[in-house]
């Protein structure tokens, strides 16, 4: 037996589920896992497990950006490394709002273990697949998004273990995601190729993107806010029947992040239309919102976000062996594609004809 496999047993028999019967569920892009948990009674629960030595460091707050970068990617991007409290702490701020988030029955947070609210398996994706309407899901979705941007927005979550900081998704973090693009794009693509001089106008060309995103972060964004994070609830009622999971990475952010993670899913295709009524559902929620200003920052954050991601399922084919994430590909490029025809996208639009060809951006 391991010794990870002993403080698992460790934590379930203090939790008062020994004899609980234990099934791993699919892993996916991350270092951690889930076991469904079913009791004697028949109810079933969740089992998470992150072991906080798996990941780099979080950021500290009072980090510089040469800091950041000096301690790792968790700390350049403001990701919350897994950590148990990161969750508990989002969770308690979601359940504060009226919104679904898990319950935390039992949590030792210092060797990643937790005990939640099992929502089931009704993902969004798979729902809307077996012939549920896409509407339905996707209004509760919208009217969870309203809410949360509604309400103050705290610096420090209080949760069942322990505080945690909502940093800001700051121009740091922000052009560190978009630079996956060109750190991995050319390990996927070997015909590919971005000299020094090639780096550094990319940045360039996304310095006011990123300072728009940190300059209107506002909110607490999820941050993976997807059909594949969503789980129906049909036996609650309105908004809480988007049930929201794999949100420990949340952070102050433009509002419009969570939207064009939604709207512009690198896992599945809308409904023709999908994304205009639901901007339209939101802007009618938040009147006093400028649609146009609002707009602009959802073009360039959501076209920086493709491209990051672009860069993570590189990563993850080249590096981490996992090629089924070449299929979303194509989705996303015809996302950044598209938004790249947004007004003041010209110059990462015309970086973009000058070092990808045409005929590999799709």
């Amino acid at each position: 037996m391991s010794d990870r496999e002993a403080l698992r047993l460790d934590f379930l028999r203090s939790a008062g589920l020994a004899e609980a019967v234990r099934a791993p569920l699919p892993g996916d892009a991350s270092t951690r896992r889930y076991e469904r948990l079913t009791t004697a009674s028949g109810a079933t629960l969740m089992l998470m497990d992150q072991a906080p030595a798996a990941e780099s460091q979080p950021c500290d707050p009072s980090w510089t950006p040469e800091q950041r970068h000096a301690h790792g990617w968790n700390a350049v991007a403001r990701l919350s490394a897994g950590r148990i409290e990161a969750f508990a702490a989002v969770a308690a701020h979601l359940k504060s709002l009226g919104l679904s988030a898990p319950d935390i029955i039992a949590v030792d947070a210092p060797n990643g273990l937790a005990v939640i609210e099992d929502f089931g398996d009704a993902l969004f994706t798979s729902v809307i697949a077996a012939g549920d309407p896409e509407e339905r899901m996707y209004a509760a979705a919208i009217q969870s998004l309203v809410i949360l941007h509604e309400a103050p927005t705290p610096e420090v979550l209080h949760g069942l273990a322990g505080d945690w900081p909502l940093l800001t998704y700051d121009q740091t973090a922000l052009q560190g995601g978009a630079d996956l693009f060109v750190e991995w794009l050319p390990k996927l693509i070997p015909s590919l190729s971005f000299d020094e001089a090639a780096v550094a106008e990319w940045r360039a060309v996304w310095a006011p993107i990123t300072a728009m995103g940190e300059a209107g972060a506002t909110v607490m964004a999820h941050r993976d806010f997807h059909a594949e994070n969503l789980i129906w609830l049909p036996q609650r009622s309105g908004f809480a029947r988007a049930g929201m999971i794999d949100f420990q990475d949340a952070v102050r952010a433009h509002p419009c992040w969570d939207l064009h993670s939604l709207l512009q899913d690198a896992r599945r295709d809308l409904g023709r239309g999908t994304e205009g009524w639901a901007l339209d559902r939101y802007f009618y929620q938040r009147p006093s919102v400028d649609r146009e200003a609002f707009m602009a920052a959802y073009a360039g954050l959501a076209a920086l976000n493709e491209a990051r991601i672009l860069g993570v399922f590189a990563r993850l084919i080249a590096r981490d062996a996992k090629p089924k994430y070449a299929a979303f590909m194509p989705r996303m490029w015809a996302h950044l594609n598209a938004n790249l025809k947004a007004p003041g996208l010209e110059a990462v639009a015309a970086w973009m004809d000058r070092h990808v060809p045409e005929d590999l951006r799709r």
